[in-house]
């Protein structure tokens, strides 16, 4: 069974334990990175990573976009957002239904 995981700052992630998900608390990009690399190899699939840490492992993050699994899907964080994790939840359910029912733009 595929299990679902969430990397990021410890602010950011600690409240996905509770819903069932497991976290991956990070204090350095090298660390976001290794921990990816190692859960990317084993039964997860789907990664929320927030969006500060994937623009600090953009590269690591890229090696995975044409793979199957995982999903690596970007969220928003306390601090440092960019805004691509709300732009990429806009862009999947668009693609989904075929109209933007969360911001109606």
């Amino acid at each position: 069974m595929y299990k679902i995981a969430v990397i990021g700052d410890k602010d950011s992630i600690y409240g996905f334990a509770t819903l069932g998900l497991e976290t991956f608390p990070v204090q350095s990009p090298e660390e976001g990175a290794r921990i990816l690399n190692e859960l990317a190899h084993t039964e997860y699939a789907i990664i929320y990573i927030t969006e500060s840490l994937q623009e600090q492992i953009r590269e690591t993050v890229e090696r995975y976009r044409e793979e199957h699994l995982p999903a690596i899907i970007p969220i928003p964080g306390v601090s440092n957002n960019t805004g691509r994790g709300i732009a990429d939840v806009k862009r999947m359910v668009e693609k989904a239904v075929g109209s933007d029912i969360i911001f109606g733009a």
